[in-house]
């Protein structure tokens, strides 16, 4: 599948490795960086959802997502995204994505706003397991400068696979995008309980921000990992 990430925020918090890897199935490690494990809260517009060849069905082809994230590498070394949940504002996407692509997708009621350089979020999760939650409210600066662009940016942010479970077998599926356009954002406001519901602990400190106006992405096929 082709697809646009728009107005898209990275929220990411430091979790000690043996928090994390519980939540990650048979096959994956938890990936860190200088020792410690990293969970994002990633909320965004989804745009311009299509077949690579295809037309975008204008309905289902623009909604907000939010996902719950987490990095691991497989038995091959290999790196790449573990969702711990992703909620959508479309039932059907929803319904195609879990049995499609094996992903722990919800549905719920969601908004992304933008004014000016304020962009808001909007998450309550409806189905199944309804009650989870996320508000929030981002100021976004300016770009990153090349110099600002650190090893540990780049950890949380270039990532070209997703990892999942189809039948009990682990599989992947290879994400290309370009290098995200990214920006200084502050968190001015948070509501959520999505990592609680995902089997984490509150975060106990502040989150590590960055912004970016999207890139298109292009999602391939799954393939199975390992025997």
């Amino acid at each position: 599948m082709c697809q646009d990430w728009r107005r898209l925020t990275f929220v990411h918090w430091r979790y000690p490795p043996e928090r994390v890897q519980p939540l990650l199935p048979a096959g994956l490690t938890v990936e860190t960086f200088d020792g410690v494990a990293w969970v994002g809260l990633v909320p965004f517009l989804m745009d311009r959802v299509r077949p690579p060849r295809g037309p975008a069905l204008e309905w289902l082809s623009r909604f907000p997502e939010t996902n719950v994230r987490t990095y691991a590498r497989d038995e091959r070394g290999r790196s790449g995204i573990w969702f711990l949940s992703l909620d959508a504002a479309r039932l059907p996407a929803v319904l195609a994505a879990r049995a499609g692509y094996w992903l722990p997708y919800f549905w719920s009621d969601m908004s992304v706003t933008a004014s000016g350089s304020r962009w808001g979020y909007h998450c309550h999760r409806r189905w199944p397991s309804p009650s989870a939650r996320c508000d929030a409210e981002v100021e976004v600066g300016a770009p990153l400068a090349d110099s600002e662009q650190d090893e540990l940016t780049h950890f949380l942010t270039a990532r070209h696979r997703l990892f999942t479970v189809v039948a009990g077998r682990l599989a992947a599926a290879e994400a290309e995008h370009p290098p995200w356009p990214l920006h200084h954002a502050r968190l001015d406001r948070l509501d959520q309980n999505l990592l609680s519901a995902a089997g984490l602990p509150a975060p106990d400190h502040d989150a590590l921000l960055h912004a970016s106006p999207g890139v298109e992405v292009h999602i391939g096929m799954w393939h199975f990992v390992g025997p």
